[in-house]
């Protein structure tokens, strides 16, 4: 194992524990954990061993990088926690989990999931769109996973549930390598945006 870097800034990547899922989404897990351990990016992340999470960390501490995991304890207790982490932080809930991962980084970033990890990148959307967030958020479209939902979120502006400049809170890109610059090019958003949440 690498030196562990000092990161730079810290992102929050969202993702899933699934072992059935086509190894693509593993392998696009783990290609992100080593690009953001070599731009010198943190991770945060759900603490899972298993999966896209164990592939997004193990890819990470290959190349040096932190990568500290956020785990509610009853998710500890059913062993489900990566044993090599920089940092493992026990929480109560999921709900706590959440929270800290978002305002302990300055980014979050969503890999393809089930409900959970839609759940944790709604949130966040929602959070943007209130002005409560403004950081980028960034997915990462592997095997075109998010176009369904990227066309509800386009019908919702479509049929007014939601303002066309909310379009702009995240940023889609096919493929891990392309995340720092999405990162780097993420449109400015501010409190303000609270004044067009409702339209």
């Amino acid at each position: 194992m690498s030196v562990e870097r000092v990161p730079e800034r810290t992102v929050c990547v969202y993702c899933a524990s699934s072992r059935s899922s086509h190894p693509d989404y593993r392998l696009a897990a783990r290609r992100l954990g080593e690009v953001l351990a070599e731009e010198r990016v943190g991770i945060i992340y759900g603490g899972g061993a298993v999966g896209s999470m164990g592939a997004l960390a193990d890819g990470a501490l290959s190349r040096g990088g932190r990568v500290v995991g956020i785990l509610p304890r009853f998710m500890a207790e059913l062993e489900w926690g990566h044993k090599e982490l920089s940092e493992l932080q026990l929480v109560e809930d999921l709900r706590t989990r959440k929270h800290l991962m978002l305002t302990l980084s300055q980014a979050a970033i969503a890999l393809p999931g089930g409900s959970g990890t839609l759940e944790e990148l709604f949130e966040a959307i929602t959070l943007k769109r209130l002005g409560l967030y403004l950081n980028p958020i960034v997915l990462i479209n592997t095997r075109g996973f998010f176009a369904p939902l990227l066309e509800v979120l386009a019908r919702a502006v479509e049929e007014r549930f939601m303002d066309v400049r909310h379009l702009r809170m995240w940023q889609v890109v096919d493929a891990p390598e392309e995340v720092p610059q999405a990162l780097a090019s993420a449109p400015q958003w501010s409190a303000e945006a609270r004044n067009f949440a409702a339209i």
